[in-house]
């Protein structure tokens, strides 16, 4: 290893190219800063190489399969239907190459300088980057850590051949013939629906939980979708003990006293996470983490050391690349002195299953613990004329509000297109709409976005297509 003798001068480093990390980086350039890029692997991260793209790209195919099996009645014949998954595998290759290029590309176009290696702190504003061959010295006005985290199994499942994580998953290259998903997040669903849409016998297990974390009215739209996909599901059960048996997994679990025994080709696994923080040497300058490692930061992305910032799943702040991004750019529009602070209040939630949810805002419990006078109405697909074109009419379509006021406190839509619908509810709640700013405009016709329409004039008994209540 060869060791520089001096220390090159930088006015922003970002650690880690992920969502946050380049997010940050491009922001800073195009705000004036000279800013240096650190990545030890690839651009685009976890999300790009392991994570978001890979399971969309899965969730994506099996959506398409799910209308392919349709077309029948529209007068389409087909054929035998077949998947080919090396085919599938290389496209998903391609898709993250091109990707990643593209990052690369825009990082050069602002003029964002890369440098590949590991970074880590000398002080606090000093850190070196040590590569296979050489090591470099960096001094540094401000410093954001971007550099995300990984999924933990328990230590009895580590070595498990059968058992498979958020970033393995999806790197299968045959269909499981039965699968168990332990977990209830949005990824054991995308899991679930997408594999059963591809052939896969599939089992749901929410281990000690009583339902999914939806409004209950998507629960329960969510509960007869599982039942109509033959999927099957055990909630509030506890899992005794995982172990392998005959070249299968078994998962034994209970519940009231009765213990039933599962077993799969297959155990996907909803796991804890942790910060990839082990090799940057934050402890030798007295960085502030939480008892989980994570990085403690304040609204505008501050660490506890003036110079230095936080973003993305390293902070542990629900772990998503929309926050991640979000996170980068505030860090960087603060460094560069505009006036920014991060807000997850109206973040949407998404899972894209067949058919999608996406949530935003409080749900109708959430709502009445709040002390709200509550309010809701809700509108199935059955009754959208778009829905009942394109055979998509599972789904539901809900809006909390508060009866005192007419503020809008929540939208949750499971059903076909529900993450681009999604927009209008986080958009009118960060607007603090009415209903009557949602009953107002005039919406295309027909489309799925009239399930808003009619959600909201239900909140005052006015929707055309719905009974009377």
């Amino acid at each position: 290893m060869v060791v520089g003798e001096f220390a090159e001068q930088r006015e922003l480093i970002v650690i880690g190219g992920g969502p946050g990390g380049y997010h940050a980086a491009i922001r800073a350039a195009q705000l004036g800063n000279q800013v240096t890029l650190v990545e030890q692997d690839q651009l685009g991260g976890t999300c790009l190489h392991k994570g978001c793209i890979p399971s969309k790209i899965f969730t994506h195919v099996a959506s398409k399969w799910h209308q392919t099996q349709q077309l029948s009645a529209f007068g389409i014949s087909t054929g035998d239907l077949s998947l080919d998954m090396q085919e599938l595998m290389a496209y998903k290759n391609s898709t993250i190459e091109q990707l990643c290029k593209g990052i690369e590309k825009l990082c050069q176009a602002n003029r964002v300088e890369i440098v590949r290696g590991k970074a880590n702190f000398i002080n606090e504003h000093k850190l070196g980057v040590e590569t296979e061959h050489q090591f470099t010295l960096f001094t540094f006005q401000h410093a954001i850590i971007a550099t995300g985290s990984y999924p933990v199994l328990p230590e009895n499942l580590k070595n498990n051949p059968f058992v498979w994580t958020e970033e393995t998953i999806f790197t299968l290259h045959e269909i499981p013939k039965d699968l168990i998903v332990c977990g209830r997040d949005y990824i054991a669903l995308e899991v679930a629906f997408s594999y059963r849409k591809l052939g896969a016998e599939v089992t749901i297990i929410i281990p000690e939980q009583a339902d999914f974390p939806f409004d209950k009215a998507i629960n329960r739209e969510l509960k007869r979708m599982l039942k109509k996909e033959k999927i099957q599901l055990y909630r509030e059960n506890k899992i005794k003990n995982i172990t392998a048996i005959d070249g299968e997994v078994c998962v034994r679990i209970s519940s009231n006293d009765q213990e039933i025994s599962l077993t799969g080709t297959h155990l996907y696994m909803e796991t804890e996470h942790k910060p990839n923080i082990e090799s940057l040497g934050i402890d030798r300058i007295g960085m502030i983490y939480s008892e989980a490692g994570f990085i403690k930061v304040d609204n505008e992305m501050r660490t506890n050391i003036p110079s230095i910032f936080a973003i993305g799943n390293v902070t542990g702040d629900r772990l998503s690349a929309v926050i991640a991004m979000k996170q980068g750019k505030v860090a960087a529009e603060f460094i560069a002195g505009v006036a920014s602070e991060i807000d997850t209040t109206m973040m949407p939630t998404v899972v894209h299953s067949i058919p999608p949810i996406a949530v935003v805002g409080l749900t109708e419990e959430e709502a009445i613990r709040q002390g709200y006078e509550v309010r809701t109405s809700q509108f199935g697909y059955s009754g959208n004329s778009y829905a009942l074109i394109g055979k998509e009419k599972n789904g539901v379509t809900k809006i909390v509000k508060d009866a005192k006021t007419d503020l809008l406190l929540g939208f949750h839509v499971i059903g076909f297109g529900a993450i681009e619908l999604i927009s209008t509810g986080v958009t009118a709640l960060e607007l603090v709409a009415r209903d009557e700013d949602l009953a107002f405009p005039f919406y295309p016709h027909p489309s799925f976005n009239e399930t808003f329409l009619e959600a909201a004039e239900g909140l005052t008994n006015r929707a055309i297509h719905m009974k009377p209540s």
